[in-house]
């Protein structure tokens, strides 16, 4: 497997085991791995408004309102930390988030591929 092939697939493990423990159904996920790597997890309806929860290389984890689909999504927190904290603490953060306690923390920034494959590599799992 090269690099990009193997980021890809432990992104995807990575973004089952948070789906796992966040409640997200697997059809209410995304990952991609272009010039960013990033992944989406539709979140249940909150407050009237459709959440989801965001992970991009760039900044890590961040619950979102779903806006217009040309407009940017309305970032409500960021998960302070490192970029692939463990899938439970994610689900934590998502909890404190649906139930009010804002983390205005500022967003983590690594930007090393290599680092983040390896953080990724537990999470790889062969789809076939």
């Amino acid at each position: 497997m090269g690099g990009m092939d193997e980021l890809t697939v432990g992104l995807a493990g990575y973004v089952r085991a948070v789906a796992e423990q966040v409640g997200v159904p697997p059809e209410g996920t995304e990952y991609e791995v272009s010039d960013t790597a990033t992944a989406y997890l539709a979140l249940a309806e909150g407050r009237g408004r459709d959440l989801m929860l965001l992970w991009s290389e760039k900044h890590g984890w961040s619950v979102a309102v779903e806006t217009a689909p040309a407009e940017s999504p309305v970032v409500l927190a960021h998960l302070d930390g490192p970029l692939v904290p463990p899938p439970r603490a994610v689900a934590r953060f998502v909890a404190d988030v649906l139930a009010g306690k804002r983390d205005d923390a500022r967003p983590t920034v690594d930007r090393d591929r290599q680092a983040l494959t390896a953080r990724l590599r537990p999470y790889a799992f062969d789809p076939f």
